[in-house]
């Protein structure tokens, strides 16, 4: 028979001692005073505990994880020590413990000790290997729901068969098959590389440093099972964790020697040939997918080299750089690398990176949301056998390529013992500093001792993605980082965000529009009824006291009568001032006299010098205004038409004084008189003293009648004897007329 896998020469021995384990079912409790506990036992002689036997003082802290009470079921994942007995070495079991809660008020018999408002127990199952607990999982969670929905805990015959279940197929041989059962344990190796992406394989590459690596998760079960998922990537490791639970165990490397034969046919025969799995839990090492708190002490022994743990209480993250070389968070998908020197030979080389990411773009195009476990296409591409031969395949090249490295340097000065058709170091594609770091682990050491130095013939010494960096890389690498920035999903945020934005500033500007709009209307109608305001004052204004006119006739008959009685007055006055000054003799003088008189000062309200220039010049202001020279009052429209003075007549009758009317005024003027006759009437209530207005009028009118003088002064100067006939006919027709006009 060829040699077998150094994995089942292993197991011989140990199959034996595994033949013997029956697997073994508790219950553990959690007590309101006592804290966990260990209820019962389930396939042990009656009477015996194991976990005093073995001092398993942390079981119940491994099987009720921290924070487990938050959910309503929660799996944890553990190892446990067995000592050495008379007919058996020390060795690893494993533990997986369901645990569930039930509020006490639905118990059918609520026990006196039962204080809380919750029950919370832990169903185990622990079993010498951890190979099957991926179908285990499944049968666990049936059982346990089951007992929970009795609402009755004194009732364990669910719990006694399972475990005789679990004995039968013990016995018939079915847990001791030498399969390849590795993918039924963890988490899918799909979402694995989903998730870390090129990650995966620097987490990879560091398990095989074997660093103090800490796991963070808030969930135990999917930090388990991301730990278990990591080192299933190893080609047989997890049917070879007997030395796993403590780090005094040995027992593999003492089992282990260097095969002879080889069967390329057989693929057990070639992983053990090649050296795999390589075990990085040996002497010093130590593997806990869950570890609490109280087992920290462990971790900080000065045996304990490396070890791979995981935990969910936060307080080890305040304490990180004590416990840990590597820390992952798996609540925020972080890696955190505190040892410098691990950080640097954990770069990955070109050639790493172009491999891993054409891995993580197979699992990328055929991701399923609805099935993650699985492509979409239902292929072989991209699927869990995919990446598991795929890092087998890396792995063989690995190790294929530090043998040549090794030869190389032993051969350095024969040139002809180098092989022509490999160029170069190819050990170099997998960095040369992470090839360096791992010829200082534990399990390289074993791993080199228990080889053969010639296993680049087996297996071709190259990386399966050998070679320089190219334009495909480069693409493939700003393809995945423009994925790692999530654009899409903070677009999608962005939008939203500006959605809101959008929509509440339109709101504020249709607000800010109607409101602008509604101020303009208002400042419309405003100006508008100014505007008409001020066209009523206009109007009244040139209407006089038209403009305070409300409607009522009694207020405007009133004014009509205050005009008329003022007209009348006005009309009374001159008659009285033309008696006197022709009493006087005024216009009387010989033309010596006119002449004389023509010469005088002109200017003031004296018909003087200069009275032709004004005449003319207030004929020509006349015709250029378009207005009348006549007196504003009398035009008025409240003064009747029939009552206007004749200034005709009066131009006759001042014709008629002659010369007389030439001289200028004296204390008896123009304008004293006609104040004085309008002041008179004023205080009799017949009229108002005269206004500006009417005394501009009169001014107006005067120049009026200097100008026609002077005409009918040149007219008639050759006759003056017949001219003073002419004023004393034209002066006794003047009388009565103007009596009739007043």
């Amino acid at each position: 028979m060829a040699a077998t896998s150094m994995p089942a020469g292993a197991g011989e021995n140990g199959t034996g001692n595994k033949a013997g384990f029956i697997p073994l079912v508790t219950v553990v409790d959690f007590h309101h005073h006592r804290g966990p506990e260990v209820e019962r036992w389930f396939g042990v002689p009656e009477g015996s505990d194991p976990a005093a036997e073995y001092d398993w003082t942390l079981l119940p802290f491994m099987a009720l994880s921290d924070g487990a009470h938050a959910s309503t079921e929660d799996f944890s994942y553990f190892t446990l020590l067995r000592p050495a007995t008379e007919d058996s070495p020390a060795t690893s079991l494993f533990g997986i413990s369901c645990t569930r809660q039930l509020d006490a008020s639905q118990l059918l018999v609520r026990p006196s000790d039962v204080t809380r408002s919750t029950v919370q127990k832990a169903v185990v199952v622990i079993a010498d290997s951890p190979q099957f607990f991926g179908l285990l999982r499944e049968r666990l969670s049936v059982v346990t729901s089951a007992w929970f929905a009795q609402r009755e805990f004194s009732d364990v015959e669910i719990l006694r068969r399972f475990q005789e279940s679990l004995a039968e197929e013990k016995a018939r041989g079915q847990l001791n098959e030498e399969v390849d059962r590795d993918q039924y344990l963890g988490m899918s190796l799909r979402e694995l590389v989903r998730e870390f992406r090129w990650q995966t394989l620097v987490l990879l590459k560091c398990c095989l440093l074997q660093p103090k690596m800490l796991f963070f998760g808030s969930r135990c079960e999917r930090l388990c099972m991301m730990q278990f998922s990591l080192i299933s990537l190893i080609p047989g490791l997890l049917r070879n964790l007997q030395d796993s639970a403590g780090p005094d165990l040995n027992s593999y490397e003492k089992k282990l020697s260097r095969p002879t034969s080889l069967r390329t046919s057989d693929r057990n025969s070639l992983l053990s040939y090649m050296g795999l799995p390589l075990q990085i839990f040996g002497k010093g090492s130590l593997f806990g997918p869950y570890t609490p708190l109280q087992q920290l002490d462990i971790l900080a022994d000065f045996g304990t080299k490396s070890y791979i743990v995981g935990s969910t209480n936060s307080l080890l993250l305040q304490q990180k750089d004590r416990y840990s070389d590597i820390l992952i968070n798996l609540d925020e998908n972080s890696i955190n690398i505190t040892s410098t020197s691990l950080r640097t030979a954990l770069a990955l080389s070109h050639s790493d990176r172009r491999w891993i990411d054409f891995i993580t773009q197979e699992v990328n195009d055929t991701w399923d949301d609805s099935n993650p476990g699985r492509p979409k296409t239902m292929g072989y591409r991209g699927s869990e056998e995919f990446i598991r031969l795929q890092f087998e395949e890396y792995l063989l090249s690995l190790i294929s390529s530090v043998k040549y490295h090794n030869y190389l340097t032993q051969n350095a000065h024969n040139p002809r013992m180098l092989l022509p058709h490999i160029e170069g170091d190819p050990s170099l594609d997998f960095s040369n500093e992470w090839v360096e770091y791992w010829m200082k682990t534990e399990n390289y050491r074993i791993w080199d001792l228990n080889t053969d130095s010639h296993l680049f013939d087996i297996v071709e010494p190259k990386h399966p993605c050998a070679g320089g960096l190219t334009v495909d890389d480069v693409q493939r690498r700003i393809q995945q980082q423009v994925q790692d920035l999530h654009l899409d999903e903070r677009f999608a945020v962005g939008k939203e965000v500006l959605g809101r934005n959008l929509a509440a500033g339109r709101d504020k500007a249709s607000t800010m529009f109607n409101k602008l709009y509604a101020d303009m209307e208002a400042l419309r109608e405003a100006q508008r009824k100014r505007a008409e305001e001020s066209q009523k004052a206009e109007s009244g204004e040139k209407n006089g006291s038209a403009a305070t006119y409300n409607g009522d006739p009694n207020k405007t008959q009133h004014t009509g009568s205050s005009v008329g009685s003022r007209a009348g007055a006005y009309i009374g006055s001159w008659t009285s001032w033309a008696d006197q000054k022709r009493k006087q003799g005024w216009g009387r003088s010989n033309n010596n006299n006119s002449t004389s008189s023509a010469g005088s000062g002109g200017g003031g309200w004296g018909f003087g010098g200069g009275r032709k220039s004004r005449s003319s010049n207030a004929d020509s202001t006349g015709e250029k205004n378009g207005t009348p020279l006549s007196s504003p009052a009398l035009s008025s429209p409240g003064f009747p038409s029939s009552e206007k003075i004749q200034m005709s007549d009066v131009q006759l009758h001042r014709a008629s004084e002659g010369n007389d009317m030439r001289r200028p005024l004296t204390q008896d003027s123009f304008d004293e008189s006609v104040l004085d006759a309008a002041g008179s009437a004023d205080e009799s209530g017949s009229s108002s003293p005269v206004s500006p207005r009417k005394y501009t009028a009169l001014r107006r009118d005067s120049k009026s009648l200097d100008a026609k003088l002077d005409e009918d002064e040149h007219e008639h100067e050759s006759e003056h004897d017949n001219a003073v006939g002419a004023k004393d006919n034209a002066r006794a027709e003047e009388k009565p007329r103007t009596t009739d006009t007043a």
